[in-house]
């Protein structure tokens, strides 16, 4: 069970030193889920001791209470001596009292402690298996004597709660009394009883019911030499059934449970703070949604600038180094980078809405601010001089080409049939059979052959796309591929993103998963009309 315990511990320390690393948690909570009490009354003892001779370890049973209510006068009459300091050197005592049975090792004792720390040994063998300790006043004047109190309570089984008749509703003690009920078991002692009344008992038992006993045990007592006639006989025999009997390990298995749902507690609040486990489309698609209102808005933005920069490319197409001078100045000006920088600020609220943790989510997406400019830069002018190699679209380049072959072509063709006619007609002429070619034919052919260049050439001339026209679908173009790019590279980083987010998740969820019982263990079920049963707090 302890082992369980600490290897849990260790696993929520792991997952919270790299959660933190990553940014997921803040340092707050990172100190909280590093910081465990480990301190049980199982660490006063040594575990290798008790496994060889095959013993339980003693019942831890402290005495606790407010000034004056006579705690240290119980103790030394359950020991027949004074061991514990009392009376009006009480208030401003700082040590704790142990008295127990003299084969009993007590090998862990807290060493900041020590110097605080009375040790009494005793032989009776009924109280071998119990360890008394009686601890300062909690509400003594002396500070240090509450924060002595509260660095040994994590080593209490049973805590004997001492009130009088005139100290019963201290609200210092109510206070700690609900701070720490479900801790320890508790019993409770009625002292100067023979300065008490009934109605005062009754009221007592009253407040203890409000806090969550059921049926508290509450022993009366009265140690004075007049009157000895009390219960303190049978809180004595209590004490000693608890300790003979299983109550020892039903102490330990209930404070392994107690100390794995404060562990449980603590992360289930870290999984609160950790957000919800949103799945990568979904924070995808709440960036894209914020996205395409600013691209619509920066293209509306960007039309003047374009028409300039298409006319300037369109006129110094020729000329290499004003277009390269032109190429060097960015679309990307102070307005279109506070555009994209609020639509940043603004996915990054609406994520924190979402309760998601948004560190993690500024550094990689801020170095996509930086690169914005580059990229506008660079697509459009790849765009703008891959438009002005080709301009026009695909019809009007093969239709152009067409028509440079038949510019050449067809005068061609249109000379040869001059040729040919020629050549026939002369030769038909010097056999008598014809006149040879006039000047009507002459003037035609001429006509022909011009006619033949000229009207392709004309074509040609007013099919010619227009460079600006270009230009400016060139640069359309690389800012849409501009901003398909930026769009790409947040989407990829929030992808990686929102899947270590849902890692994280994950890897809480499972060890949330292991603070409940074991496969191998069952829940502590303590019947709650046995007296360890009446002396937990519900």
């Amino acid at each position: 069970m302890a082992y369980d315990y600490s290897d849990l511990i260790e696993k929520t320390k792991r997952w919270a030193k790299q959660a933190h690393a990553a940014g997921w948690i803040n340092t707050d909570t990172l100190g909280q889920l590093s910081h465990f009490d480990t301190r049980t009354p199982d660490s006063l003892f040594s575990t290798t001791m008790l496994v060889e001779q095959k013993a339980t370890r003693p019942l831890i049973v402290a005495f606790m209470g407010g000034t004056g209510v006579g705690k240290s006068t119980l103790l030394n009459r359950l020991a027949g001596k004074p061991i514990a300091k009392a009376d009006v050197v009480r208030p401003t005592s700082r040590e704790v009292t142990l008295y127990h049975h003299q084969t009993v090792t007590m090998q862990h004792l807290p060493e900041q402690q020590l110097a605080n720390i009375n040790v009494s040994q005793h032989d009776n063998a009924a109280n071998q298996q119990v360890v008394w300790i009686d601890m300062p006043d909690f509400d003594s004047t002396e500070q240090r004597n509450k924060q002595l109190v509260f660095q040994w309570l994590p080593y209490i089984d049973v805590l004997i709660y001492v009130v009088s008749p005139e100290r019963y509703k201290d609200e210092k003690a109510w206070r700690l009394l609900l701070a720490e009920g479900a801790k320890h078991a508790w019993l409770f002692v009625f002292n100067q009883w023979d300065r008490g009344q009934s109605g005062q008992f009754d009221d007592f038992n009253r407040q203890l019911q409000k806090v969550g006993f059921t049926e508290p045990v509450i022993f009366k007592t009265a140690c004075s030499e007049e009157l000895l006639t009390d219960e303190f006989i049978t809180l004595e025999t209590t004490i000693r059934s608890l300790a003979s009997g299983h109550a020892v390990e039903q102490l330990e298995q209930r404070g392994s449970e107690l100390r794995k749902y404060e562990v449980k507690t603590k992360l289930q609040l870290t999984a609160l703070s950790l957000g919800d486990k949103m799945a990568s489309q979904q924070i995808i698609a709440l960036w894209q949604s914020k996205w395409s209102v600013t691209v619509i808005a920066l293209q509306q933005g960007f039309v003047w600038s374009l028409k300039y920069m298409a006319d300037y490319y369109a006129e110094h197409a020729a000329d290499i180094m004003a277009f390269s001078s032109l190429a060097k100045q960015s679309l990307w000006d102070e307005w279109a980078q506070a555009r994209f920088d609020d639509t940043i600020d603004e996915f990054i609220i609406a994520l924190d809405q979402q309760r998601v943790p948004v560190f993690p989510f500024k550094q990689p997406i801020a170095s996509i601010r930086e690169k914005a400019p580059n990229i506008i830069q660079t697509q459009t002018e790849i765009a703008v001089r891959m438009a002005l190699a080709n301009p026009g679209n695909i019809v009007q380049r093969v239709v152009l080409k067409c028509l440079r072959a038949c510019e050449i072509v067809l005068p061609l063709m249109t000379m040869s049939w001059v040729g040919y006619k020629v050549f026939i007609n002369f030769y038909t002429s010097n056999m008598g059979d014809n006149h040879y070619l006039g000047v009507d034919f002459a003037v035609h052919s001429s006509l022909l052959i011009a006619l033949s260049w000229l009207i392709p050439f004309f074509i040609l001339k007013k099919m010619q796309p227009s460079l600006k026209k270009s230009a400016f679908k060139g640069l359309n173009k690389g800012l849409a591929s501009a901003f398909s790019i930026i769009d790409g590279e947040v989407s990829s980083v929030l992808q990686n993103l929102a899947q270590q987010h849902k890692a994280q998740h994950d890897q809480l969820l499972d060890i949330i998963g292991q603070c409940g019982v074991t496969d191998s263990d069952k829940a502590l079920v303590v019947d709650k009309e046995t007296p360890l049963g009446r002396m937990l707090m519900n």
